[in-house]
């Protein structure tokens, strides 16, 4: 292929220059990432060079275990410019303790980096195992915010001074909270709603999709999930009141030609909704933990979050990302489902242009599951299959390139 050097991905003007010959950085992550990331990039470079005769520069970023056993630290500062410098970065599984020890390498990186938006498209295979009677019907786009909610970090422990003191301060306004209660803050502000939401409806206008579900608990939580919702309404009124026809309008009149139907659920009701008539849902807008929570459930439909891909996109910077754990157990196996990362590198080629190459990995891998040729996950679900290793499942991915 004959290229050694790689041209650094541009941002300007809120506008991706990607050069011929791009570096872009990669994360192998914790546990299976050992296995996933590496047969992912190889997919990903055997599918670039067929499609377009082009090569990536790959330049390996240290996070995670990797990184605390060769810097001293699970994120070090000269991973943190890397990352700012090079832009774009695929990136494997990182472990994220429960209940104890450090806070989650992902949560910290979406903030540190503003990578506002979670963008995870669930859409069924053929072929895929899966328990839905018509899971071909899901087809959908969640944006989830991606830095606010109480994913925002901002928690205290049961009995801590700090706890105490906000406990004390709820008092104060007449609220009544249990003395040994742990207290996390939700906050959900109008700004990153807006900008959610706008990105969101930008999605759905240039992907020519039909409708924009806002879901949200604003039932319950009013000055929260319920602005977030409200917000998003005044925006979409504001700026795109050409573009958009709201559901609440219609009145069982027909959409008019050209226009985006505005939805909006409760969160709770959308996990039935999405089970019982997922055709209907398209772009999905949400708040943090709704929007993880769904998009799991969305992806348990059309065969897990094992090949669920997923991206974290700020301005000027984005991570493509395996949306499944890091599996510690399995690690070095050459066991597990590479399908998440290499999906997540579809979505990586499609976001800089490279729509060939996206294009041949996704049906290459389809092929792949329709001849029942997959890794254990599906093999064990399957009449019939063949047990392909983690690199194995890969390698049979690029043979069907041809």
């Amino acid at each position: 292929m004959g290229i050694s050097k790689g041209v650094k991905i541009d941002y300007k003007n809120g506008n991706w220059i990607v050069p011929e010959n791009p570096e872009i950085g990669f994360i192998t992550g914790d546990g299976i990432g050992t296995d996933v990331t590496p047969a992912a990039i190889k997919v990903i470079n055997s599918a670039v060079w067929k499609a377009h005769g082009r090569k990536i520069i790959w330049n390996e970023i240290l996070v995670g275990e990797k990184a605390e056993t060769e810097k001293g630290s699970l994120l070090p500062d000269e991973s943190v410019q890397k990352i700012k410098e090079l832009r774009i970065v695929l990136k494997g599984p990182l472990t994220t303790p429960v209940g104890e020890g450090h806070r989650s390498l992902n949560v910290t990186m979406r903030q540190l980096f503003d990578l506002y938006q979670c963008v995870r498209p669930v859409k069924y295979f053929d072929g895929v195992p899966s328990p839905m009677k018509e899971p071909q019907l899901v087809d959908v786009v969640i944006f989830r915010e991606n830095t606010e909610d109480v994913y925002s970090g901002i928690e205290w422990p049961a009995l801590s001074d700090n706890a105490i003191e906000i406990l004390n301060i709820l008092k104060s306004k007449g609220f009544t909270v249990r003395e040994d209660s742990g207290i996390g803050i939700k906050p959900v502000s109008k700004s990153a709603s807006k900008r959610l939401i706008k990105a969101a409806i930008e999605y759905a206008l240039k992907n020519n999709r039909k409708s924009l579900t806002i879901v949200h608990k604003g039932n319950i939580m009013k000055f929260t999930e319920g602005a977030f919702q409200q917000w998003g309404y005044d925006l979409l009124r504001e700026k795109y009141a050409d573009k958009v026809v709201f559901e609440e309008e219609l009145a069982g009149v027909s959409v008019p030609a050209g226009k985006i139907v505005v939805k909006n659920r409760i969160a709770d009701s959308m996990f039935q909704q999405l089970l019982l008539r997922p055709d209907e849902y398209d772009v999905i807008a949400t708040t943090n933990l709704n929007g993880d929570y769904l998009s799991d459930a969305a992806a348990a439909q059309v065969g897990g979050i094992g090949i669920a891909p997923g991206a974290n996109i700020g301005e000027g910077i984005a991570i493509f990302e395996a949306t499944h754990g890091s599996a510690p157990k399995h690690a070095g196996t050459d066991k597990a489902n590479p399908g998440s990362v290499i999906l997540s590198g579809a979505m990586m080629l499609e976001f800089i242009g490279w729509t060939k190459a996206a294009e041949l990995i996704i049906k290459s891998m389809e092929k792949t599951i329709q001849n029942k040729t997959v890794t254990y996950d599906f093999e064990r679900l399957m009449t019939g299959a063949k047990l392909l290793k983690c690199s194995e499942f890969a390698d049979e991915i690029i043979r069907n390139m041809d």
